[in-house]
C-alpha cells in the first residue's frame, strides 16, 4: 500500500465519470472536507485489510501530534503500477474507514472507481506532506537499512556558515540576497520529497527527444533516445577522463552482491538507502547502489604500501540502483536506476584525508564550472565533535566558494561518514538535488579489512574518501534542463552547453538547388569533429530555422545563391540571435573555443533530416 498523506485546510471533490464498471453508485455532488488529513491511497497486490488497519494506526499517532481528528480516505491509483483487484482494494479501504472510526477519528471516504474533479489547499507546516509505504510483511523486493531508521531519529540542528566564520542558527539568518539558499534550506529542513506536479525537465527531455519513460520497466527506469544518449555519453566520457586525469585508476566491478556476505551485510545497515533484492539459487542478492562494495572488496585483495597513498580507484557505475519511494520519484532528479561516477581514495590518517578532501572539493568546483552551473548551494553535514575539532578546515572550504552555506550538525554519527559535503542544484519548484559530493569514511577500511603497510611494516586500516565529482549523470542532465527552463522564464534563451548539444550546427539550404553545396559544407564542418546535420526537407527556410531553434541547435548555417558565389556562409547564433557573414573556418574556430578541453562524440543520427525518425512521446 502506498499513501500520500496531506494535511489540508480544505479539499473539495466531485464525481464526474465512472472509470470502472464495478464502481459504486454515488451522488454526483461536490463534497468539501476542512482541516483534515487526506490519505491518497493506492492499494497494491498482496495488501489485505490488516495492512489498511496498520496504516490507520500510524496515521492516528501522527494525527494526535498535530491535533487533527478528521481523516479522508481518498482512493488514488496513481501512486503504484502494481494495483490490487478492485474488489480487494474496496475491502482494504473499508477496513481503513472502520479502523479510523474505532480510534475515534472523524472519517469519510471518497468514491472508488470514479474520475473526480478535485481542489485542495495544503497547509504550510513541514510535516503537511508525507509519503508512506505499508505491507503485510516486508515490502516486496525492498529492504531498508538500519541507517535509514537511524537517520529518521537522529537529532539535527541547522545553521548557516558564512565565509567570515560566523555560524548562525538557520532560523536567525538574514536571507536577503540569498533567495536560492533560502529555498534550499527550507527543502532540507522540511524534508518533503513527494512531488505533486510534473517538473519542467520532464517536458523538456521528451520535447527534445532525449529521454522518455519506459512503461515496460519499473518506475524510475528510463530509456535514453539517440540525442539523450549523446549527451549522457559525453558526460560519462568527460567525468571519467577528468577523474582519471586527477589520478584515479579505473576499474569495473559486479552490479549485485550477496546479502549474507559479513562485511556487506554490516555495511548495508550503515548506508541510508533502500535496495532492490533479487533471488538466485535460493540466495538473496542486492543490486548495488554505488561502487563501494566492489571497490572495497577489490582493495581488500590488493597489496598496498603507504607509498601508494593517497590511492584512488574509480568506476562509472552503469547502473546503480536505489528503490526510492514511488511518491518521491521525479524524472531524472530522483530515480531508481542511475549512472554514478564513484571514486574511493585510501588515506593513511586524518591529516592526509583532509588534504585530499580539499583537493577533491576543488575538483568538484571545476566540474560545476565545466557544466556552466553556477547557482548551486553547498551543504556540509557533520557531527558536533568534527566541527569542534576541525573548524579551520571546514571554513577553508566555505571560503573557496565565497558565499554562505548550509550546515547540518548531528548529535552523533548515524552512518559511516563524517563529514560529507554536497553541491546542490535547486529547481524552480523549490526541490533540491545533490550533485558533487565528497564523504570522509571512518569505518569501512576496518569493516572490509582493507589494509596498507606503513613505514614500520605494520598493517593499518585506512580512512576512505567517497567522491562523485559531478554527481549522478542523470541528475546532471536534470540540472541542465531545469537551469535552461529557469533561464527561459527569466527572458534568456534556453540552451545546453555547446559541447553537450546533440547537434551543434545545422545547415539549411534555401532550396533543393543548393543541396549539393550544403552537403559539401556539412562534410567540411563534420571533418573538424563537430556534430552537424542538414535540413533537406521540403519546407520553407523560415520553418527550418525555427525547427533548429526549437531543437536548441546552437549554430545555424543558411546557404543560398549569395553564399555559393562568395564561398562564405550566413551564420546565425541561436543564443545571442546574432546573424553574420562568416566562413567555415571561422565557425570551426568559434566552436572549438566553445568546446575546448571537452570530449567529442559523433552524431549517431541520420545526417539528413528527411531520413530521420521521430522518437518518444510528448
Amino acid at each position: 500500500m502506498r499513501i500520500l498523506q496531506t494535511h489540508v485546510d480544505y479539499i473539495e471533490y466531485e464525481p464526474i465519470k465512472k472509470e470502472l464498471k464495478s464502481a459504486e453508485d454515488v451522488e454526483m455532488v461536490k463534497t468539501r472536507v476542512e482541516n483534515a488529513l487526506v490519505l491518497f491511497t493506492s492499494v497494491e497486490k498482496g495488501d489485505d485489510p490488516a495492512v489498511g488497519r496498520k496504516a490507520i494506526d500510524e496515521v492516528n499517532e501522527f494525527a494526535g501530534k498535530i491535533k487533527c481528528g478528521r481523516v479522508l480516505v481518498y482512493p488514488f491509483a496513481h501512486l503504484s503500477r502494481d494495483l490490487s483487484k478492485p474488489s480487494e482494494a474496496m475491502e482494504v479501504l473499508e477496513a481503513m474507514v472502520k479502523r479510523s472510526g474505532e480510534l475515534g477519528l472523524e472519517v469519510s471516504r471518497a468514491p472508488f472507481g470514479w474520475n473526480k474533479a478535485m481542489e485542495m489547499k495544503v497547509k504550510g507546516h513541514p510535516m503537511a506532506e508525507q509519503s508512506k509505504v505499508f505491507s503485510s510483511g516486508e515490502v516486496g523486493g525492498e529492504k531498508v537499512s538500519d541507517a535509514i531508521k537511524a537517520e529518521e531519529k537522529i537529532a539535527s540542528s541547522w545553521h548557516i556558515l558564512e565565509p567570515s566564520g560566523k555560524l548562525s542558527p538557520a532560523g536567525d539568518f538574514d536571507f536577503s540576497g540569498s533567495g536560492n539558499l533560502k529555498k534550499f534550506v527550507g527543502y532540507e529542513i522540511e524534508k518533503v520529497r513527494a512531488v505533486h506536479q510534473m517538473p519542467p525537465h520532464i517536458t523538456l527531455m521528451k520535447k527534445l527527444e532525449m529521454v522518455d519513460n519506459e512503461p515496460g520497466s519499473d518506475p524510475g527506469n528510463f530509456k535514453f533516445l539517440p540525442k539523450g544518449r549523446i549527451v549522457k555519453a559525453l558526460l560519462e566520457q568527460w567525468v571519467t577522463q577528468k577523474t582519471v586525469d586527477y589520478g584515479a585508476m579505473e576499474v569495473e566491478t559486479p552490479i549485485m552482491y550477496d546479502y549474507e556476505h559479513p562485511a556487506l551485510k554490516e555495511y548495508l545497515n550503515r548506508f541510508p538507502a533502500r535496495q532492490y533484492v533479487v533471488t538466485s539459487a535460493k540466495k538473496d542478492f542486492f543490486l548495488r547502489f554505488s561502487a563501494c562494495f566492489g571497490q572495497f572488496l577489490l582493495m581488500a585483495d590488493s597489496n598496498i604500501s603507504y607509498k601508494d597513498l593517497p590511492m584512488r580507484v574509480y568506476e562509472l557505475t552503469r547502473y546503480s540502483f536505489r528503490l526510492e519511494k514511488a511518491g518521491e520519484l521525479a524524472g531524472l532528479r530522483r530515480l531508481r536506476a542511475f549512472t554514478m561516477p564513484d571514486m574511493h581514495t585510501l588515506c593513511s590518517d586524518m591529516e592526509m584525508s583532509k588534504r585530499e578532501f580539499e583537493k577533491q572539493f576543488e575538483l568538484c568546483v571545476e566540474c560545476m564550472e565545466d557544466l556552466e552551473i553556477d547557482e548551486y548551494e553547498m551543504a556540509i553535514r557533520m557531527t558536533d565533535d568534527f566541527w569542534k575539532d576541525n573548524k579551520g578546515f571546514v571554513l577553508s572550504l566555505v571560503k573557496k566558494i565565497g558565499r554562505p552555506i548550509l550546515v547540518e550538525m548531528w548529535s552523533s554519527r548515524f552512518a559511516y561518514f563524517d563529514p560529507k559535503f554536497e553541491f546542490n542544484f535547486v529547481d524552480s519548484m523549490g526541490k533540491a538535488a545533490a550533485l558533487s559530493t565528497v564523504q570522509l569514511d571512518h569505518e569501512n577500511g576496518k569493516r572490509f579489512n582493507v589494509k596498507y603497510i606503513d613505514e614500520n611494516s605494520s598493517a593499518k586500516h585506512p580512512f576512505i574518501l567517497h567522491a562523485s565529482p559531478s554527481g549522478a549523470i542523470e541528475r546532471v542532465m536534470y540540472a541542465l534542463l531545469e537551469k535552461a527552463d529557469m533561464d527561459e522564464k527569466n527572458g534568456k534563451v534556453p540552451s545546453l552547453p555547446v559541447w553537450l548539444s546533440p547537434v551543434q550546427v545545422r545547415v539549411v539550404p534555401l532550396s533543393d538547388k543548393f543541396l549539393e553545396h550544403a552537403e559539401k559544407i556539412m562534410r567540411d564542418i563534420e571533418g573538424n569533429d563537430i556534430r552537424v546535420d542538414l535540413d533537406d526537407r521540403k519546407e520553407g527556410v523560415g520553418k527550418k530555422v525555427r525547427s533548429a531553434e526549437l531543437e536548441w541547435v546552437p549554430y545555424i548555417v543558411v546557404l543560398g545563391e549569395r553564399e555559393v558565389e562568395s564561398g562564405k556562409i550566413s551564420l546565425r547564433e541561436r543564443k545571442t540571435g546574432k546573424e553574420e557573414e562568416s566562413t567555415v573556418e571561422q565557425l570551426v574556430e568559434k566552436l572549438k573555443g566553445d568546446c575546448v578541453g571537452k570530449p567529442f562524440r559523433s552524431l549517431s543520427l541520420p545526417k539528413k533530416l528527411s531520413m530521420r525518425p521521430t522518437f518518444g512521446t510528448v
